[in-house]
């Protein structure tokens, strides 16, 4: 087992690799930009090294930065975290070409998943149905109306090496798509410097549903149940459970062995997720995430599995903890993510706690946030018996959370699982423009 591990990453998943890596014996060294330099990871991490300033291009995002810390301070490994350069092929290879162990799966890999058309054909390939829509990437107006005309309105446009809702355009009739082909293309060149987009019949209100996988790199898959992430706002997840109030457990099986089938014949090695499109009792795939996910936690805990510790263990060549024939979910957990409404530093912070309470944050009393990187300050996760015990422990657990200093959204996360739509277990992807008039 590997000795130091470096985390090319930040905030509370920084945080959360740390408490895993400190229980295996594994020192671990943080990376920070000039406006984390009194972060908590960097507080919590065995060294701690600054790599630019605030600026994620000239900090977060710079390869050559990364890859000379971890050699220079004696890593054996680098743990990409989410977001960043978690699903970057081209950073997966610096560090393998470094004599590092990368933790996630081969590059070859995250190239045929992060590149949403290939993904498509992939998922295709081994059997797994995916919404009706462009075969590659739009080149011409006149294909896409042609593509627009067979699947029928509403159509999405999508970037080709998108995520998090960007180069995302939702077109409704013909007049409107050369305009929102344009918006979207250039979107998608200049967040992911690839112009290229495709595109899907848009499916009103169904239920985003995703499964987390853990797998050895040799065949071996475990699926360790699913999470239902579908109250979003523009694209972004808002609050996750697990199990899918709306996956049947015939649903379950069918989408777990077309997983299974996938991710074993890419030799898949690390954690990822495979995600879904539900609408009745009839599933499309939709995307493979390529790295650990936000919402991991609501998995771990209906699971007992600690996931950081087995993406850790198998992309090291160890073998898996976890008998991928015997997973069994118990409980109900639910996931609320804490956003920052502005920046600030935190005057106040009460934490919840409890039974079957969990909080992972980068918050302390005088922390700052900073207006440079994602909002997410921390996430509340609750496990209980069944989902209405659950729901109620999230919501004493949020009437604990006291942040001064900084605004937040826990009044709006509450307002949502208080409704009568999230506790009936009965909505999709729609449920934050049906409450909206609410919030």
């Amino acid at each position: 087992m590997i000795r130091r591990l470096m985390i090319a990453n930040r905030g509370e998943i920084a945080v959360r690799i740390i408490r895993t890596c400190k229980e295996m014996g594994i020192e671990t060294v943080a990376v920070y930009s000039t406006a984390d330099k009194d972060a908590l990871h960097v507080k919590m991490a065995d060294v701690a090294v600054c790599i630019g300033p605030p600026k994620s291009t000239q900090s977060y995002l710079s390869v050559g930065a990364l890859i000379t810390t971890a050699v220079r301070t004696g890593c054996e490994a680098v743990h990409p975290g989410v977001g960043f350069l978690s699903e970057n092929s081209n950073f997966a290879r610096e560090v393998i070409k470094a004599g590092l162990i990368w933790i996630g799966p081969d590059p070859n890999v995250i190239d045929s998943l992060g590149d949403k058309v290939v993904a498509r054909e992939t998922a295709l390939r081994y059997g797994l149905p995916v919404t009706p829509g462009s075969p590659g990437p739009i080149t011409k107006k006149e294909e896409a109306v042609a593509i627009a005309k067979k699947c029928g309105y509403p159509i999405i446009i999508k970037a080709a090496s998108g995520g998090g809702g960007k180069g995302m355009r939702i077109v409704w009739k013909d007049e409107d798509l050369e305009e929102n082909l344009s918006i979207a293309s250039n979107e998608a060149l200049a967040n992911f410097s690839d112009a290229r987009v495709y595109i899907e019949k848009y499916m009103l209100n169904p239920r985003h549903v995703e499964l987390q996988v853990i797998a050895d790199g040799k065949g071996g898959v475990a699926i360790l149940g699913e999470r239902d992430c579908s109250v979003q706002r523009n694209h972004q997840k808002l609050i996750e459970e697990s199990p899918s109030p709306g996956v049947t457990p015939e649903m379950r099986e069918a989408m777990s062995s077309g997983a299974k089938n996938l991710f074993s014949s890419l030799k898949y090695c690390g954690a990822g997720t495979i995600e879904f499109l539900v609408i009745e009792d009839e599933f499309y795939f939709m995307e493979v995430n390529a790295r650990i996910q936000v919402e991991h936690p609501v998995s771990e805990f209906v699971t007992g599995v600690d996931l950081i510790r087995e993406q850790i263990l198998v992309c090291c060549g160890q073998p898996m903890t976890i008998n991928p024939d015997s997973v069994q979910l118990s409980g109900w957990s639910i996931e609320a993510r804490i956003n920052a409404l502005s920046p600030g530093t935190v005057l106040r912070l009460d934490v919840p706690g409890g039974p079957g309470v969990r909080f992972d944050t980068f918050l302390y009393t005088g922390a700052i946030v900073s207006p440079y990187y994602d909002s997410m300050v921390g996430k509340i996760i609750v496990h209980d018996i069944d989902r209405n015990r659950a729901l109620a422990r999230l919501l004493r657990a949020m009437d604990e959370l006291v942040i001064e200093g900084v605004p937040v959204n826990t009044e709006t996360q509450k307002k949502i699982l208080s409704s009568a739509i999230f506790r009936s277990g009965k909505f999709g992807t729609g449920i934050y423009t049906q409450l909206e008039a609410t919030l």
